[in-house]
């Protein structure tokens, strides 16, 4: 009796010691599980993800303009003339990492944006060289997006009054600035996104469509060897020309030799507009100048505009595919 009551003991003993056991393992695994999944939430919140893209959207990219402080109030007046738009209120303010002062005004219109710069002190280096402020999602995955695509940041991003911007530069000296905002903005869509206008030389042409192209997880929509380079001021000869497409908008690269006559190469932006005739009967009442007539190419009729204050533009309109060239 006494040793059945001992077995029934060391057996109840052995059991309770397996359940520790399986417990115990039960917990190991739990532990494992829990840490792993850590581990996993940890990565991807540290891990740059820009599946999505960098962009926002077309309408938030705006053309830099530089302007006398004398210039703004014609320069605005004449651009919403022509284009129609609403500006901002213009404030005075430093938008720069080192001293200076300039007033600011935002231009909206149908066909673009427009950042007004009037700096009231010099302009410091290198400011006054970029072309366009592109709007991106994440200001420290832009910054990584482009270098890894092969553009240079030249200046580290810095704090302005509503936001974070930086400038970068591509192959072939192509100047952009970056910008990210405190308080996301909300713009409508435009009625046509214009052409950022790119000069580049044959040097460097491919190495800044692919970095670009990487960059925006844009794509070329059109290249053309031999384009009529009547579009740039070279009537009779041709020029390679590509058109890229991207969440930032629309780019056109003019791939040249450099032998460019005025003002061929002076303007960074084009807009597209239904009637260039009446869009520059509207331009030239409001003050601005033609710097070149417009010129019929393959799809599309455009001319060169200088606004008051300086700021020299692209304006076209599609056109049927008669080749015609037509006087203004």
């Amino acid at each position: 009796m006494r040793k059945q009551s001992q077995r029934q003991i060391g057996l109840m003993r052995s059991q309770k010691t397996m359940r520790a056991v399986r417990l115990a393992t039960a917990g190991v695994v739990a532990w494992l599980a829990l840490a792993l999944a850590a581990a996993a939430g940890l990565a991807a919140q540290t891990t740059p993800s820009i599946e999505g893209g960098l962009a926002v959207g077309a309408q938030y990219d705006s053309t830099h303009v530089y302007v006398a402080p004398g210039d703004m109030d014609a320069f605005v007046a004449s651009f919403a003339a022509t284009f129609g738009g609403t500006p901002s209120k213009r404030s005075v303010t430093n938008v720069l990492p080192v001293p200076s002062s300039t007033e600011f005004q935002y231009l909206w219109t149908s066909v673009g944006t427009l950042s007004v710069f009037g700096f009231q002190t010099p302009i410091p280096f290198p400011f006054g060289q970029e072309r366009t402020g592109y709007l991106v999602t994440h200001m420290d995955k832009a910054i990584q997006a482009a270098r890894a695509a092969g553009a240079e940041v030249i200046v580290e991003p810095f704090k302005d009054p509503i936001g974070i911007d930086a400038v970068i530069q591509w192959p072939g000296g192509v100047k952009m600035q970056l910008y990210w905002h405190f308080t996301a903005p909300k713009y409508g869509p435009l009625d046509t996104v214009p052409d950022n206008r790119v000069y580049v030389s044959r040097d460097e042409a491919d190495n800044f469509v692919k970095g670009f192209v990487r960059f925006s997880r844009g794509r070329v929509i059109a290249e053309d060897a031999h384009a009529d380079a009547g579009e740039i001021g070279r009537a009779g000869e041709t020029y390679r020309r590509i058109r890229i497409t991207s969440g930032f908008g629309n780019m056109q690269v003019m791939v040249t030799d450099g032998h460019l006559p005025y003002p061929f190469g002076h303007e960074i932006t084009g807009y597209e507009v239904k009637d260039l005739r009446a869009t520059l009967e509207k331009a030239k009442s409001s003050g601005a100048k033609i710097l070149s007539a417009p010129y019929a190419a393959h799809d599309r009729t455009s001319a060169i505009v200088e606004f008051p204050g300086g700021y020299i533009a692209e304006i076209h309109s599609a056109r049927p595919h008669d080749g015609a060239t037509e006087a203004l």
